[in-house]
């Protein structure tokens, strides 16, 4: 095994990778079937399609920029897993005009419901897009973090702004045009039809350490994943996550 420590990149999605690998390895015992059918809606350049493919699956990501599908083409073939990824330009709104109902063991819709116009309907089409049982992973922007995040940068009126704006923004300039509550995103997944497996905490203290402190300390890298991990679970850490993550699974 190797020495080097694991990059810091990883803390963005090593607990939403952990659950939802484990997600897929309980449909494959379901089915009985070694490769599922995965759609990863918003899914760029494959940082969790590419994975899913190594471990066997069929992956079809749907997205609508030409270059990220483009490098996800890229990244599959340097991956060996050309075969086993299949790009599709369109968006989740209009996700039947390129995929099928019904056609899929496990759909993917990550950073996608902060900018979408109607993101009820994105998580109903990705519902609709589901097999009888089949697993439902969202991710998505944390009200909580991003209040937490101003306010210890010191912008103490921006943070006041986030909590107070029915779309959790802190102000013109920010970036995001839509954040939600454990609550709320639990409340969109169980609406579709869904019920909720699970919910996450995700980058509750990664955002906050100051890099320094990860980059140069021997074993922080691990430690701090270590604590992600812990803490993911852990309703009281939801309310300050940057993202949230819920695991939902079709009712049959």
């Amino acid at each position: 095994m190797s020495d080097q420590p694991r990059p810091r990149a990883s803390l963005r999605t090593a607990v939403v990778w952990e659950v939802l690998k484990e997600a897929l390895d309980r449909r494959v015992k379901a089915t009985g079937r070694d490769a599922l059918d995965v759609l990863d809606t918003g899914g760029g350049t494959g940082n969790f399609a590419v994975p899913a493919a190594r471990l066997g699956h069929r992956v079809t990501v749907v997205d609508p920029s030409p270059n990220a599908l483009f490098a996800l083409e890229r990244r599959a073939a340097e991956a060996g897993v050309a075969d086993r990824v299949r790009g599709v330009q369109g968006d989740i709104l209009g996700l039947f005009d390129v995929v099928e109902r019904d056609g899929f063991d496990a759909v993917l819709c990550h950073g996608v419901l902060e900018y979408v116009d109607e993101p009820a309907e994105g998580v109903r089409n990705a519902v609709e897009a589901l097999r009888p049982s089949g697993a439902l992973s969202l991710l998505a922007a944390g009200l909580g973090g991003a209040v937490l995040a101003r306010a210890l940068a010191g912008h103490f009126t921006e943070a006041r702004q986030a909590l107070a704006d029915p779309a959790g923004r802190w102000g013109e300039g920010d970036p995001v045009p839509r954040r939600f509550t454990a609550e709320q995103l639990s409340g969109l997944v169980s609406d579709a039809g869904m019920e909720i497996a699970a919910v996450h905490g995700v980058r509750v203290f990664a955002d906050l350490v100051p890099g320094v402190l990860v980059d140069t300390e021997p074993g922080a890298v691990e430690a701090l994943l270590k604590l992600e991990a812990a803490a993911a679970e852990q309703p009281a850490f939801h309310s300050v996550a940057t993202q949230l993550h819920v695991l939902g699974e079709k009712r049959r």
